[in-house]
């Protein structure tokens, strides 16, 4: 029997360094494991969101530039809160209880199945807005399609947990309980096409039956075993993806825009503002240590994980912004320069906000050095705004907004990444006994 034994311990270092995937117990991840970071399945699996935020930034930008305003926020709104909840219901669970088997990866398929349907729902769903003041009702029947495809896998895997993670069972359950309640809720809404009065009243509802589940989960059943520095990096991955949108945005429009009528001062300010911004926003949003103070201040994930729904929602609308930008360049916009500038400021204002609240929650602590700098930053967005609506140029208004970013960036690394330091010191050590 010693031949047995030895090919048993042969297929297990095999499939130890990644050469075999047969299943495995899905018992759980440590939440301690060193060298944790993002697999090849993960960022295979974030390259559906690419399309994802592309098709709601594009529609967003359309809408806009016609001079839809509510219909096109609205709509952005909801696409984003579905793509990135559906993001954020996968990334939880794969730290928590990643096997990486054939099984779970087949269960990661039929998402990434899924996350694509219901990107190509989203162009129907702006659509159908459109239509709602003549009677008309929303059709989101592609996008439940795609949560449905998702969902079922989702409660596969959770399902899973509950059978073989004994120590989180309570936990797994209410997971799965939540996602399955709150998707028979949107299924009845596609299914029934109840006048759009009912549908904006189940909205809220079901948005807070689906975010109230992990609150739940994880702070009545003891939680699940997700890895801080993990999660840290998951969503940071994803918001570089969220950026590659305002590089993509910018090509799109300048390239539109030069085909057109040729290289201009203000296409090569489009370029500098779209690359500019990006970059700043980039730099802006590594600067909260979060990995450490997750892993010391376990109960302040969810705040830090929700707020990146609006995070991910105002990146995506800069690169809408920054093609509306070019729409009015070109001529082809309903709206001018104001408009224009305003659909750029306001996302950006909205994620130095975001941020700026996240980072005093995140370290507890009110820093006058930074308030003073989230405040240079939004007068300079402020002016912006003003300097368009007053008739100054395009080009102007957004190399002003570019710099915004750019006020912090000086601060943090002059002086700002020492008041960090200090707080993180500090945060740190207070949570030594609340881990």
């Amino acid at each position: 029997m010693l031949w047995v034994a030895h090919i048993y311990e042969r297929e297990t270092e095999m499939s130890r360094i990644g050469l075999g995937h047969r299943l495995t117990g899905m018992n759980g991840r440590d939440p301690n494991e060193t060298h944790r970071s993002a697999t090849t399945l993960e960022l295979l699996y974030d390259l559906t969101f690419v399309v994802a935020f592309g098709l709601a930034a594009d529609q967003l930008a359309h809408m806009l530039a016609d001079g839809h305003l509510w219909e096109g926020v609205g709509g952005f709104s909801f696409a984003m809160f579905a793509v990135c909840w559906a993001w954020i219901n996968f990334s939880w669970f794969a730290s928590a209880f990643d096997t990486d088997d054939w099984l779970y990866r087949i269960m990661t398929m039929v998402q990434m199945v899924g996350v694509v349907v219901l990107a190509l729902g989203l162009p129907p769903m702006f659509h159908s807005l459109l239509s709602l003041e003549e009677g008309g009702h929303l059709d989101n029947r592609i996008m439940v399609a795609g949560y449905v495809i998702m969902r079922v896998a989702m409660v596969a895997q959770w399902v899973r947990a509950i059978s073989q993670a004994p120590k989180y069972r309570r936990a797994a359950l209410a997971h799965a309980s939540f996602i399955f309640v709150a998707q028979l809720g949107w299924v009845a809404l596609a299914v029934t096409d109840p006048p759009p009065a009912t549908v904006l009243a189940m909205f809220p509802v079901l948005i807070l039956l689906e975010l109230g589940g992990p609150v739940f989960a994880e702070a009545r059943t003891g939680g699940t075993p997700w890895h801080a520095h993990h999660l840290a990096e998951r969503y940071g991955l994803l918001t570089i993806i969220a950026l590659g949108e305002g590089v993509f945005g910018t090509v799109a429009s300048v390239s539109a825009l030069v085909e057109r009528e040729g290289w201009s001062t203000e296409a090569a300010v489009v370029v500098i503002a779209g690359v500019g911004l990006t970059f700043g926003l980039w730099w802006n949003y590594f600067i909260t240590p979060s990995a450490q103070i997750l892993a010391h201040h376990r109960r302040r994930s969810l705040i830090w994980g929700y707020s990146h729904i609006v995070t991910y929602a105002a990146i995506a609308a800069t690169g809408a912004g920054l093609h509306v930008a070019a729409y009015v360049i070109e001529g082809t916009s309903r709206i001018g320069t104001a408009g224009a500038v305003t659909a750029v400021a306001v996302p950006v204002l909205i994620f130095e906000i975001v941020l700026f609240a996240v980072y005093t929650y995140m370290v507890q602590e009110f820093d006058v050095f930074h308030i003073a700098l989230m405040v240079s930053t939004i007068l300079l967005i402020v002016m912006a705004v003003v300097l368009g609506a007053s008739g100054a140029s395009i080009g102007l208004c957004l190399i002003l907004i570019t710099l915004s970013p750019a006020i912090v960036v000086v601060g943090y690394e002059t002086i700002g990444h020492k008041h960090t330091a200090m707080a993180l010191a500090r945060t740190l050590g207070a949570g030594k006994t609340l881990r």
